[in-house]
């Protein structure tokens, strides 16, 4: 059967760089890193906690009222899908018409109620438990909200692959739209983490500063001074719609993949689904022109996708102009991916690369070509990595 070509029509950023497609557009190609220290709990003997936040969020504007009293990220999924189906020059409601797949990806639970619950238990005693929380703070139940909004006849699919799960909802969407199995699509991620579960045990693990001194040079991809990553919030999502849609395009998704990490063996599955996204998408490394890294700010994270790159482009790696978003917005866990996709179908179009915020002083160990400033660079076959600590992967292909 032959495989139908997916573009993407409709984009719905909600990050600290900015909510809606212009305004993220114009805020994620401004060198300033959005992190700072966040005092949104205070727990004594806990220390300081540095995060990027989404604000200024207005539910009502966007029609979504009622959303206020779902859960976080649950709401920022629901910001996502309005905007980004606004994106595309439609509305929410005209979506019932063609029985739209709704996959949205998110790494972690819904900790706001979690540990609300936690607080009061400990405070009141067990039966001031919420029954309700059981189904109400699961991944599952944000694809669900949406579909709710949308109302009709919808399929719905929630995904949980660490910081690859927005990435890998993309992914799944536009396969189903290669396939004829659905005619449009809304997907993408979210995740709204800043709460203090799980931040302290983030802390503990070292995957964000213990320090909250210079919060906005803390985050520094690829740069020899790294240390670690910052942990973030938001959501985006997008329209996925078959090519011979009227409405015009961003990109096109070439091909996607996803693979695992051998054991103990950090970053390695990256290779294997870069393979095998180029090989989904019938081209050769030599076709790559633009690389939107994962690039989280880790000492080895960072590393170990680098090297990858490496092996797989070669010499060839340092002409590649390539980026990493994070030290702008952070790591938004289970939506970095999906912000990644926006970021790169936006400088396909606008030929504008973001700069990679905070890159001062190279490291040997990571020979891309970096730039902590915008660039204008025509390129027209961008490769975007999302890496998860559980030992996931992922890779999405775009093109114009």
């Amino acid at each position: 059967m032959k495989r139908r070509r997916v573009k993407i029509t409709g984009l719905g950023p909600v990050t600290p760089a900015g909510i809606g497609r212009a305004a993220f557009a114009a805020g994620i190609n401004e060198p300033v890193s959005r992190v700072h220290e966040y005092k949104g709990f205070a727990r004594q003997g806990a220390g300081a906690f540095v995060a990027a936040e989404v604000e200024s969020l207005d539910l009502e504007a966007l029609g979504l009222g009622s959303a206020k009293r779902l859960p976080r990220h649950t709401q920022f999924a629901l910001a996502g899908a309005a905007l980004a189906v606004a994106d595309a020059g439609l509305r929410l409601e005209e979506l019932r018409d063609v029985s739209p797949l709704i996959t949205v990806g998110a790494s972690l639970m819904d900790f706001g109620v979690m540990n609300r619950i936690m607080e009061t238990i400990l405070r009141k005693g067990p039966a001031f438990g919420l029954p309700s929380a059981v189904f109400s703070s699961s991944v599952s139940a944000i694809s669900g909200a949406v579909a709710e909004v949308v109302g009709g006849g919808t399929r719905t699919l929630a995904l949980q692959s660490a910081c690859c799960s927005g990435l890998d909802a993309i992914g799944h969407a536009a396969n189903a739209i290669a396939t004829g199995e659905a005619e449009l699509a809304v997907c993408g991620g979210t995740e709204a983490p800043l709460y203090f579960h799980p931040m302290i045990e983030l802390k503990m693990a070292g995957l964000t500063p213990d320090t909250a001194e210079m919060p906005e040079r803390i985050c520094r991809p690829f740069d020899c001074w790294r240390t670690t990553g910052v942990i973030s919030e938001g959501a985006c999502l997008l329209v996925l719609e078959p090519e011979e849609s009227p409405r015009p395009a961003y990109a096109l998704v070439d091909g996607y993949a996803y693979a695992t990490d051998p054991a103990e063996q950090p970053v390695a599955g990256l290779a294997e689904a870069i393979r095998l996204t180029l090989g989904n998408a019938g081209r050769r490394q030599h076709e790559v022109d633009c690389i939107n890294a994962w690039g989280p700010g880790h000492k080895l994270v960072d590393r170990a996708e680098a090297q990858v790159l490496k092996a797989i482009f070669g010499a060839r790696l340092a002409e590649i102009p390539t980026v990493s978003i994070k030290g702008a917005i952070g790591n938004p866990l289970g939506a970095g991916g999906a912000i990644q996709v926006a970021s790169a179908a936006l400088a396909l179009r606008s030929g504008v690369i973001p700069p990679t915020v905070n890159w001062q002083y190279p490291d040997p160990d990571c020979p891309l070509n970096l730039s902590a400033a915008a660039r204008h660079v025509a390129h027209g076959v961008t490769l975007i990595n999302s890496h998860g600590l559980s030992g996931t992967n992922a890779c999405l292909l775009l093109s114009n």
